[in-house]
């Protein structure tokens, strides 16, 4: 995947970068900002970063044959990439929380937001906005703005787990390298997906959906990007995005372990 890189001191937003001034572009375009003013995650989440300390970028693409329905298939190919670039730097055992953001030992080291654009069936093009704690040591990072816990996250960041400063521009290189590998293993990357699904492991765990608390086992997430989950009395239950979260207790019981 070769890429034209555009690099800026600061910049509200990547993706609305990208969006406003890259549209045209024929090759993968990536736009790296050491700060963004207005960085967000999904929903009305937004993303605190210490200026200089962290990675903060987006890449519009413009996936082959995609099919609106399956778009899914974006944010899986984007979460493995990272995880995998991560291994790259010796930091093992990361897990994709559903949808997208990645996560070691219970703590968000990334998060991530997937614009896609469409043209009838197919999508047209993509631009993924990223933010990975790279050297950051400390947060200030603020409760979500719908006060979901799901997204009201304890962060971590590589420096943090490895003890040591990491070039930053060596991540963003590995990133798009092995996104560019993961883009064009569609089956494979859904496999991959959910091997690595943050808290697929067997157990019932305490989630939330619009009808109050309720304990179920997380199966996967099918090809269309749902969460699967098995409910304490065997009923199996798929949720879109927004639709489901980790409950309060269960965040606090598991930072209460930690």
């Amino acid at each position: 995947m070769e890429a034209k890189v555009i690099r800026l001191d600061e910049v509200d937003s990547t993706n609305r970068w990208l969006r406003e001034n890259a549209a045209d572009e024929a090759a993968t375009t990536v736009c790296v900002a050491d700060f963004q003013t207005a960085g967000r995650g999904c929903g009305t989440n937004s993303w605190e970063s210490e200026q200089g300390k962290n990675l903060l970028f987006s890449l519009l693409i413009r996936p082959d044959g995609i099919e609106t329905r399956r778009q899914f298939q974006i944010s899986m190919a984007t979460a493995l990439a990272v995880s995998d670039a991560m291994g790259d730097f010796g930091i093992k055992n990361t897990r994709v929380k559903w949808p997208n953001d990645i996560y070691w030992n219970d703590q968000k080291l990334c998060g991530m937001l997937i614009e896609n654009r469409l043209s009838g069936t197919a999508i047209r093009d993509s631009i993924i906005g990223i933010g990975l704690n790279v050297n950051q040591t400390e947060f200030r990072f603020p409760q979500a703005a719908d006060h979901d816990p799901l997204t009201t996250a304890n962060p971590v960041s590589m420096r943090q787990i490895l003890g040591h400063d990491i070039d930053r521009e060596e991540v963003l290189r590995s990133i798009v390298s092995h996104l560019k590998i993961c883009a064009c293993m569609a089956d494979f990357t859904r496999m991959r997906y959910n091997a690595l699904l943050y808290r697929r492991d067997g157990q019932q765990h305490r989630f939330r959906d619009g009808e109050g608390d309720f304990q179920a086992e997380v199966l996967e997430v099918d090809e269309l990007g749902k969460l699967l989950l098995k409910k304490d009395d065997g009923q199996v239950v798929s949720y879109g995005f927004k639709e489901v979260a980790f409950s309060r207790s269960e965040e606090r019981g598991r930072r209460s372990e930690e």
